[in-house]
């Protein structure tokens, strides 16, 4: 008997959930991939005719900074961002720690070794904790600016309230980002709407100013002011701030709707406010004071100040789930100690909450807006570290053109040429900025750099020195085999070891103390791959070694936690059943002393043992039922 076909409804009803799945996602990337980038307008143009430029405000000046502006926008967001870079997905998820995974995996580079690409892909690691420091102070205080537009009286009163909407919004981050997130895309289609009707009203009035997409304008204008054009360019990067985002958050949302929000709104809205604001100025140069809320009418004002609010503060809570998102991905890829990770939703494994990460940035903002008190000031040390961030991920991407797509040399090249200029033209303007305030952004990834490669280099130091007085595994089963005086005990003994070919020390010191084994011995590694997630299919490994031992491999992807108690389950299919209650778990705690004969110099090895001291235990990172634990000390020589 055949099969009757599906009835037509079903064939379309099919592709209509598809089409409200993806129209849904495109609106939740709205509202939180765009946030950033999406309030950059507060502040970009006031900051090129800035008074440290000493620019006037001329047509000339108007038109060449305007097509500046927009062809950043088209050549670093567009073309480099939403069309190239995002084709470099590591199995669907973004940002630039991901991207350093592909690019080694690709080159087939050793991840053990501190090459020219590790080095790169930490460096714009570390900047980005420097960018997700700055991004919700300048913006939080660029929009309640708006506030001194109406009346000076609020002047006294814009870095309290700055501070009051930061510190409410950095104290809810334990709820979970849904907590802000149920209102991110409606309130964000607003903000871009908005700013769209008030610059096309200003177009309309004098449509003259589309003529700035004509790049002619930009090179007549570097031209004619040479040095003064290369400072400009400082501020005209703070157009594309955020391009970072894009990639970072794709693991969130898929490529296409951040694709379909970027082309359907986001991009005909900034396009059309930035005209607009360089309209106004054409007809009144004394609107550069603050072109953004002075394209409003009078009666719009204070509402204008409430969505920009809104939707900075959107801004910033982007910029710190990326945060959160990369500290988790430092942890998991061996580039930080563990610290404690918290799930705020039961759905969603991208929402996490880091108390450590949060509490960091927000006394780094609080200090931020106190010490530099306007924008103005704080956009002079904004741009250094998403620029550089931004060099370092076009050239792993270019590598993982080459090396994985196997795309032709000239391409590359090319591609090389046009997005590397643009590039480091930004990030050299911007560190003529350094000692009005680009240092700040600079010590903050310097600082991370630092942790982030000496935990790398004293983890694989310490490996080392385990291993020099390791006993080899296959030495010790037999010597097991062949031993009748070693009392077995009932239940289930659990080493943890990174290591699949040695015996663990804590095994080692108990047999020494204790003078016994568990009737059942395992060996348990967990190992972390450089892919977001490993299927719950590979997740585990296990192997009989000999009577009563048994090995098992763990494996993870680096956007995942583990969970111990969790993994033993699925070893049921393997025959291996766990007991909790008749189960202890012996972890080694190694104690670390310098060593007479350093690998790394002797400050280096002191911030290694800090950090290893300060970091979260394994019983809580692995979840592990503390009431099963045993740890066994033993002290390493560094």
């Amino acid at each position: 008997m055949e099969t009757p076909p599906p009835p037509a409804s079903a064939e379309i009803t099919a592709p209509k959930a598809d089409m409200r799945r993806l129209a849904g996602l495109s609106l939740a990337a709205m509202g939180v991939v765009y946030g950033d980038i999406g309030t950059s307008p507060l502040y970009t143009l006031k900051e090129c005719f800035s008074s440290e430029h000493g620019l006037a405000v001329t047509p000339e000046n108007v038109f060449g900074i305007a097509s500046l502006i927009f062809w950043s926008i088209i050549i670093v967001v567009t073309l480099k961002y939403v069309l190239f870079v995002m084709r470099a997905d590591n199995r669907g998820e973004g940002g630039i720690l991901a991207l350093l995974a592909l690019a080694l995996r690709a080159t087939g580079a050793d991840k053990g070794n501190m090459g020219g690409l590790m080095a790169l892909g930490l460096i714009g690691a570390a900047l980005f904790f420097g960018d997700g420091v700055i991004t919700p102070a300048i913006s939080v205080l660029s929009a309640v600016e708006g506030l001194e537009v109406g009346t000076p009286i609020f002047t006294p009163f814009v870095v309290p309230i700055t501070l009051t909407v930061l510190i409410v919004l950095f104290t809810i981050q334990s709820h979970g980002t849904e907590v802000v997130g149920r209102l991110f895309g409606p309130v964000m289609i607003l903000w871009f709407i908005a700013i769209a009707v008030l610059g096309l009203a200003e177009v309309v009035g004098h449509p003259a100013i589309l003529k700035a997409v004509n790049p002619a304008h930009g090179f007549a204008f570097v031209v004619e002011h040479g040095w003064l054009a290369f400072l400009v360019l400082g501020s005209v990067v703070l157009a594309v701030t955020g391009g970072e985002a894009l990639y970072a958050d794709m693991g969130h949302f898929g490529k296409l709707p951040i694709q379909i929000a970027w082309f359907a709104l986001v991009l005909p809205a900034l396009v059309l406010n930035y005209m607009g604001q360089a309209a106004l100025l054409l007809d009144n140069p004394e609107a550069i004071a603050n072109p953004f809320y002075l394209l409003a009418p009078a009666w719009a004002l204070y509402p204008m100040v409430i969505l920009a609010t809104a939707a900075t503060v959107i801004a910033s809570q982007a910029v710190i789930s990326g945060v959160f998102s990369l500290s988790r991905q430092a942890v998991q890829l061996g580039y930080s100690p563990r610290f404690e990770i918290r799930h705020t939703s039961d759905e969603e494994e991208g929402q996490i909450y880091i108390p450590r990460a949060n509490w960091g940035l927000l006394v780094g903002i609080i200090v931020l807006v106190i010490g530099f008190k306007s924008s103005s000031n704080l956009a002079a040390a904004y741009g250094i570290a998403v620029t550089g961030t931004m060099a370092a991920t076009t050239v792993l991407a270019l590598v993982v053109a080459r090396a994985s797509w196997k795309w032709p040399l000239w391409l590359c090249i090319g591609l090389g040429v046009v997005f590397l200029v643009v590039d480091l033209a930004f990030l050299g303007a911007n560190l003529l900025k350094v000692s009005h305030g680009g240092w700040f952004p600079l010590a903050v990834g310097t600082g991370m750099f630092l942790l982030m490669a000496t935990w790398r280099r004293g983890r694989a130091i310490l490996a080392r020195r385990l291993a020099e007085g390791a006993m080899p595994l296959d030495l010790f089963l037999k010597q097991q085999k062949e031993s009748t005086s070693i009392i077995r005990v009932r239940g289930t003994a659990i080493f943890m070891t990174g290591s699949t070919e040695t015996v663990p020390i804590a095994l080692l010191h108990n047999m020494k103390h204790n003078k016994v084994l568990h009737d059942r011995v395992v060996f348990l590694t967990v190992l972390t791959d450089d892919i977001p997630r490993v299927s719950a299919r590979d997740r585990v490994l296990v192997e009989g070694l000999a009577e009563g031992f048994y090995r098992i491999t763990v494996r993870y992807g680096f956007v995942q936690e583990p969970d111990i108690p969790k993994v033993l389950r699925l070893c049921k299919t393997y025959g291996l059943e766990f007991e909790m209650m008749t189960t202890s778990f012996f972890l080694g705690r190694e104690s670390l002393v310098p060593s007479t004969h350093p690998e790394m110099s002797e400050w280096r090895e002191r911030l290694f043992v800090v950090m290893s001291r300060n970091s979260v235990s394994a019983t809580d990172f692995f979840r592990i039922p503390a009431g099963r634990v045993v740890e066994l000390g033993t002290q390493v020589q560094l």
